[in-house]
């Protein structure tokens, strides 16, 4: 299979004005992978699933990724004169990136038997009602994979046929797998509480009679 510089090669001549990077993975699998411009977002993934070279038609997996608040550390090497002799010093700056959201996917090749290319796509920020356009037109496997994005980042994917909760029930609020996500309080909706959430619920109702139970807690109906 084709290295991924000669695949972002290869998408910028054939979709006019796509970005393409490539996100180098320092860690020990070194998969690295094509972050997309949301604009040519479906123009790009309709090219790599139809090149009849790379023939990606099988999405196997798409995740999220939250990236909150950062600053990073950038050393660089810089010549100063000290006494008179000129030397070269490390100096380092600090640059503050903005939190964002991703939508991560694996793309393999059933056709050519290869595989994995990985290409991702980031939110404006990590607002409510942060948006990426759906994939699903071109991966069908994509959709309930993108409908756990959105249930549990809260990533709203503009295209998609049927963008509900998947995981957590109707009245959740909040998004469970962000990394700043809190616990609530308020258990009311939990079907059987136990161990820390009782105890926390436990709390919550303070000002009612003491609770032995999960079935104390529950919401009364009828």
């Amino acid at each position: 299979m084709e290295s991924l510089d000669e695949i972002k090669a290869r998408i910028e001549a054939a979709v006019p004005g796509a970005k393409i990077d490539i996100v180098v993975n320092p860690g020990p699998s070194q998969q690295s992978s094509l972050l997309i411009d949301n604009e040519h977002a479906a123009a790009v993934a309709r090219f790599l699933r139809d090149d009849s070279a790379l023939r990606l038609d099988f999405c196997s997996n798409a995740t999220g990724v939250d990236w909150l608040d950062r600053t990073v550390k950038k050393t660089v090497k810089v010549k100063t004169v000290v006494d008179g002799v000129e030397k070269e010093i490390d100096q380092t700056s600090e640059e503050k990136i903005p939190g964002y959201l991703e939508a991560v996917y694996h793309l393999y090749s059933m056709t050519h038997k290869h595989g994995p290319v990985v290409i991702r796509m980031r939110t404006a920020d990590r607002a409510e009602g942060a948006r990426l356009p759906s994939l699903k037109p071109v991966w069908r496997s994509a959709e309930f994979q993108e409908r756990e994005i959105f249930d549990l980042y809260g990533v709203h994917f503009d295209g998609h046929p049927d963008l509900r909760r998947i995981l957590m029930w109707d009245e959740f609020e909040d998004y469970p797998m962000r990394k700043d996500y809190r616990d609530p309080d308020d258990y009311e909706y939990e079907p059987t509480p136990h161990d820390d959430v009782l105890e926390r619920a436990k709390r919550h109702y303070a000002s009612r009679p003491q609770l032995d139970g999960a079935e104390s807690i529950a919401p009364q109906t009828g």
